[in-house]
């Protein structure tokens, strides 16, 4: 994520600290007895397996089906069992849906709960301090940040997930995607887009008709 303004604010980045609190936690639960490292590598197996793959195809399905879309906001872990995905042990997940008027932005004010069943490890930038609490003072900066910028009617909901309840972003359709199928829609949806600091890929004839008239 790049940008050229003057500012004096931290920029949203990395922690290194934050990579490694996980593993002084795991190296006392190990001595404590609570945890086993075959059970900790299981788990670790199981979470690596999952990838944005997973909520996009949620996101797909909600873009053409109204009723499953209400059901992911009320439960994405019912609606993801609906379509064969494994959510394991995750807490309540709920869909939080975009639309002209409103965008939502997902934060962990506190650590680093994120949706992993459906979207995969987090990335490094959302467990960082920068992020965690500028999204809360200035989210319409970080958006800036990450290239998105909204018009000053669009209201930005910061949402802040926890041990208890996650959310999973159902961003905007993008326009011009009324003759695709659900694995092609599902191509468009990213991992940033789903968090709510990105909007989900143009369609690629959408992309070719803009470099055709010149666009960027």
């Amino acid at each position: 994520m790049s940008h050229d303004h003057d500012h004096d604010h931290e920029p949203v980045g990395n922690e290194p600290e934050a990579a490694m609190r996980p593993r002084a936690l795991e190296e006392l639960l190990v001595e404590k007895g609570v945890l086993d490292r075959e059970r900790i590598r299981a788990r670790i197996d199981w979470l690596v397996s999952r990838t944005p793959a997973n909520g996009a195809r949620l996101v797909a399905r909600a873009w053409v089906d109204p009723d499953f879309k209400h059901r992911l906001a009320e439960d994405a872990r019912a609606a993801a069992d609906e379509l064969g995905l494994d959510v394991g042990p995750s807490p309540v997940t709920l869909g939080l849906e975009n639309t002209e008027s409103v965008h939502h932005l997902v934060v962990c004010t506190l650590c680093s709960c994120y949706p992993k069943a459906l979207l995969g490890p987090p990335p490094e930038w959302y467990k960082s301090l920068p992020y965690r609490s500028r999204t809360v003072s200035d989210p319409r900066g970080v958006l800036r940040e990450f290239g998105v910028e909204l018009d000053d009617g669009v209201e930005v909901r910061v949402v802040d997930s926890t041990a208890e309840i996650r959310y999973l972003v159902i961003p905007r359709r993008p326009p011009g995607t009324e003759g695709l199928t659900e694995d092609e829609l599902a191509a468009l949806v990213t991992r940033d887009s789903m968090i709510g600091v990105a909007v989900p890929r143009a369609p690629e004839r959408e992309l070719a008709q803009s470099s055709t008239s010149g666009g960027g």
